[in-house]
């Protein structure tokens, strides 16, 4: 065998050995390539989940947050209503009848007499004159004398001879005793 069939032979084993380095070399790329491509489907579906579970919490977050609004508005317009509606009670009390409210001092007078004795009555403009003659007239009111005129809507508030105590029986304080233990069942019946 001359020198060049040796040569082409060295040639010929030469490229079959780097054919065979290449093609193991891309199987090994293709193998890597695959693996990364695993790889970055796994992490891209990770981070799609992520994504979507951060989303998921915002929304929620968001949901809350405006059902709490819709709520506290809610809240504050029912509270309006209420309010309006103990304005209303309190004026319409205060505009019945004077029929009424001479009955309802008879027996807050009554009452006084028996709880304090004798003190000073202070009423409303409208109910002074009566409360005035009623204590003047009877004599089971003998240690009771009248007071000032004050702003209330009915009613009587009494203080003791020394003016130690004072005892508020207005209208007003009456309506806020039914509206504290009232008001749920207030509430019930106007927002239901």
């Amino acid at each position: 065998m001359g020198l060049e069939a040796v040569v082409q032979d060295i040639q010929e084993k030469g490229r079959k050995e780097a054919e065979a380095i290449r093609k193991e070399t891309q199987a090994e790329v293709d193998e890597i390539l695959k693996s990364a491509q695993k790889r970055v489907e796994v992490l891209k579906t990770t981070a799609e989940q992520e994504v979507q579970s951060q989303i998921d919490r915002m929304m929620a977050q968001e949901d809350s947050a405006a059902n709490l609004v819709v709520k506290r508005q809610q809240l504050n317009a029912q509270k309006e209503v209420l309010d309006q509606v103990y304005g209303v009670t309190l004026q319409a009390l205060a505009g019945l009848p004077m029929r009424f409210h001479q009955e309802v001092l008879s027996g807050l007078l009554r009452q006084i007499a028996k709880e304090v004795g004798m003190g000073v009555l202070s009423t409303n403009q409208r109910d002074f004159p009566y409360v005035r003659d009623m204590i003047s007239m009877d004599k089971t009111y003998a240690g009771f004398r009248m007071g000032k005129i004050v702003d209330i809507e009915g009613g009587i508030q009494v203080e003791n001879a020394d003016r130690t105590m004072k005892i508020d029986l207005s209208y007003r304080t009456f309506l806020d005793r039914i509206w504290e233990t009232g008001l749920k069942d207030a509430a019930d019946i106007l927002f239901t």
